[in-house]
Parts: C-alpha cells; sequence; structure tokens
C-alpha cells in the first residue's frame, strides 16, 4: 500500500462517518519497503492540491519521515526540485508491506498483508 493512499481513505465504521478523529487513518507495526520510481515531478505538483497536508504530516511523522514543512507547498516551492523529490518519495516510492491501519475514533483495525489493506468490515460495523 503506497503512503499516498492513506491520504484518500477514511475508516467505514458507521459510526465514524461524522467523526473527524476517524481521519487519517494511523499506521501501526508498519513494514516499510522503498521501490525506486521512475521520478514525476508533474504528477506531484497535480495531486498536492488534492492532499490533506496536515494528515500527510501526521502519517509522515507516524512512519518515521523528517518533519514536513508546516503548510503545503505552493507557487515557487512547486518547482523546487528537491521538495518535490522528498514527496515523490514519500508519496510513491514508500509502500507499507505488513501492518495495521487504526481508526483514532473507534480502533477498528485494517489488516495490511502483502501490501493490500483489507477494508471489508464484519457485518455488524456496518
Amino acid at each position: 500500500m503506497k503512503v499516498i493512499t492513506a491520504n484518500f481513505v477514511t475508516c467505514a465504521v458507521k459510526e465514524c462517518k461524522t467523526s473527524a478523529a476517524s481521519f487519517p487513518l494511523h499506521f501501526h507495526d508498519a513494514e516499510l519497503e522503498q521501490q525506486e520510481l521512475d521520478f514525476q515531478p508533474e504528477f506531484i505538483r497535480n495531486v498536492l492540491p488534492r492532499i490533506d497536508w496536515e494528515s500527510l504530516r501526521v502519517t509522515a511523522n507516524e512512519l518515521g519521515f523528517p518533519t514536513l514543512p508546516e503548510t503545503k507547498p505552493e507557487g515557487d516551492a512547486l518547482n523546487e526540485e528537491q521538495t518535490l523529490k522528498d514527496l515523490h518519495r514519500l508519496l510513491l516510492e514508500t509502500q507499507v508491506i505488513e501492518g495495521k491501519l487504526v481508526c483514532g475514533n473507534c480502533g477498528h483495525q485494517y489488516v495490511i498483508k502483502e501490501g493490500i489493506a483489507n477494508f471489508l468490515l464484519p457485518s455488524h460495523l456496518v
């Protein structure tokens, strides 16, 4: 599961739909793998407006990445190659192979195995 994916998912438990604590889901016991990919600065520039920056900062911190800037890069910062490379490495090259995503509201755990998160809920939580 690529780190970028975590920025677009929230807890699916019915009671969590209205809770702000259900996003972002928090990585626990995450086993990371780096997969080198061709640098795609245009992709990073285009996806950045869709990223919830504060949630990405939380996720990066939990995974042990250097602290991201407090504010989302905009304007001239989107032309700084090192900034784009750092974001590319975090968002696209970093994969969680094993671990869990945990809801901050209800504590439900979504298991990640072989890089795939299981978002299916048992019937009593739907």
